[in-house]
């Protein structure tokens, strides 16, 4: 297993971690680690709706507007 160490971590982040960690009757540690692999198992928002996409034909048929019309710039005046 791999170990990282995280810097500069804000006082009320480290207080609001304790709080989660004692709510859910673990460590710190085994806090972060529960955070951190939810994270990283959740799909990816654009994979998912491609994937949701392909399940019912997928979109090859939508019309995709033409998009020509010229940036300008603002004028605050």
């Amino acid at each position: 297993m791999s170990s990282i160490i995280v810097r500069g971590l804000d006082d009320a982040v480290k207080q609001q971690l304790a709080a989660q960690a004692k709510e859910h009757g673990r460590s710190m540690e085994a806090e972060v680690r529960a955070i951190l692999t939810n994270a990283a198992r959740r799909p990816h928002i654009g994979i998912a709706l491609l994937a949701a996409a392909q399940a019912v034909g997928g979109v090859e048929d939508l019309p995709i507007p033409v998009r020509d019309d010229v940036a300008r710039a603002v004028d605050f005046g």
